[in-house]
């Protein structure tokens, strides 16, 4: 018999940000726009887009968590979303916010580290092509 509800679990880097069980209902943002997840679903793996993830339970309620890019794999009733920053909080327009203020916006430091990088693939990229016409 299927299952009537979904198991949630946001996976940070180092450990578990939420799990949630009794899931009914689940709402997720891709770069194509928004879709939603019920129980008797086929099993999917999706990439996220910065934006907020929505759940609901019968014990809570809705649920928001605001989170960076990330990837959504269902098996069965369980829902993993990888994910490498995640905000909770119950206050839509300030997840909404802390989206665009931390997740959308690239840091001075990261920008920085994304040029040089970008420097270094180029140079690198040169010097092989050198060595091929050698």
């Amino acid at each position: 018999m299927p299952a009537t509800h979904m198991n949630l679990k946001v996976l940070l880097p180092f450990q578990i940000f939420a799990e949630k069980t009794g899931v009914f209902r689940i709402v997720a943002e891709t770069r194509e726009g928004s879709f939603g997840l019920l129980p008797h679903r086929l099993d999917c793996v999706a990439a996220l887009a910065p934006g907020i993830l929505t759940c609901q339970t019968e014990a809570e309620g809705e649920v928001f968590v605001a989170v960076d890019t990330a990837v959504l794999d269902t098996t069965g009733p369980d829902v993993l979303v990888s994910v490498r920053r995640a905000i909770a909080g119950t206050d839509l327009a300030r997840l909404r916010d802390s989206v665009e203020k931390e997740f959308l916006t690239l840091d001075e430091r990261e920008q920085s580290v994304r040029s040089v990088m970008a420097k270094l693939e180029t140079g690198f990229l040169q010097r092989c092509a050198t060595f091929q016409h050698e």
